[in-house]
């Protein structure tokens, strides 16, 4: 591809180099090579501009270069022009429509023609499943469960009874949606009862659903996943929980049930959020955080119990010298012992 066909599809402008440039793939920093173009959007590696052996970099309106010999494309976001520039070099695969032999499809389901159906798939009675679906080997659609037009179901995956799966879906390899809900109450014995899980999980267009991640269903109404959110692998979500428009929900992070969570909401790594609780749009709960209490919208939260990341931020350096003060303390404190004694 032309640089000047590349820089015109990732919204970005030549500031440097030939229009006619050929790039062929994009590359990171350390491992780009010639015909590639490269990105820079964290300062921290502005050093590796020096030794990149990349054609063509994506920088922003700002930066500078001393690299004559590469090709500069200036972005408002090297990243997201970046990310362009691999999809144009790595388009989705274009859907086989085709059904496998081992498949098993009950008569009562409805099956667009095309769709992409693989070996020992299980779609169950009174299934939907949209045009231009791709469902890979071993996974379980349960009964009266819809996948709309477009959305990949990977190998392994189990959509539970009654789920509403959108457009332009995505959910990866053994994930779970709908599950039961953990739900239980104790008898008079102090036994624990299971709460039927009559509910159902929706999610909503555009959404992508990570590794090894299970939804619960609601044990009356539903779970829902609204439009464009992304839940990486290994996230729990409990029943009855809402996760709102491009909201991102990061590794090993548990909701308990009934949460609500804003729009465009991170919540990073390892984060827990008890139940009943609202985190508020565009909220950031960082790292290893957990709260038990509603989370304003647009604040920064960090610690457990998580609160305001500044002050979190200067506690955690106040943290590191407790040994320190401890130490000054005490000879604070011998040293008033011997004024006394020596008045």
């Amino acid at each position: 591809m032309k640089l000047s066909e590349l820089a015109e599809r990732t919204l970005s402008e030549i500031a440097q180099g030939s229009p006619d440039l050929d790039i062929s793939a994009a590359a990171g920093l350390d491992i780009a090579a010639s015909g590639d173009i490269t990105f820079l959007a964290n300062p921290k590696y502005t050093a590796q501009l020096a030794t990149t052996k990349a054609s063509a970099i994506f920088l922003r309106e700002n930066s500078k270069t001393d690299r004559s010999d590469l090709a500069v494309l200036r972005a408002k976001d090297p990243y997201l022009a970046y990310t362009l520039a691999l999809r144009l070099f790595h388009p989705a695969m274009p859907l086989r429509a085709f059904v496998h032999a081992s498949a098993v499809i009950d008569e009562t389901a409805v099956v667009w023609a095309e769709t992409e159906i693989h070996a020992n798939v299980v779609i169950g009675r009174n299934c939907r499943v949209a045009a231009g679906v791709t469902i890979y080997p071993n996974a379980t659609i349960y009964d009266g469960s819809t996948i709309g037009k477009n959305t990949v179901i990977h190998s392994g995956v189990s959509i539970r009874e009654n789920s509403v799966i959108g457009e332009n879906c995505i959910i990866h390899n053994n994930s779970t949606i709908g599950s039961d809900g953990f739900g239980y109450a104790k008898t008079d014995e102090k036994q624990w009862l299971k709460i039927p899980q009559t509910g159902r999980v929706v999610l909503e267009d555009d959404v992508e659903i990570g590794a090894n991640t299970a939804i619960d269903r609601a044990s009356v109404g539903e779970t829902r996943i609204k439009r464009g959110a992304k839940i990486d692998n290994l996230v729990q979500i409990g029943h009855s929980c809402t996760v709102d428009e491009d909201a991102l929900i990061c590794a090993q992070t548990g909701l308990a049930g009934s949460s609500v969570i804003g729009k465009r909401v991170v919540l990073a790594g390892q984060v827990g959020i008890a139940g009943h609780l609202k985190v508020g749009d565009d909220a950031v709960v960082t790292a290893k955080s957990a709260t038990s209490h509603d989370v304003e919208n647009g604040k920064v939260i960090s610690g457990i119990p998580a609160f305001d990341n500044r002050e979190w931020l200067r506690s955690t350096a106040a943290y590191r010298k407790l040994g320190e003060m401890a130490r000054k303390l005490r000879e604070i404190e011998n040293r008033i012992t011997k004024m006394e004694k020596d008045r």
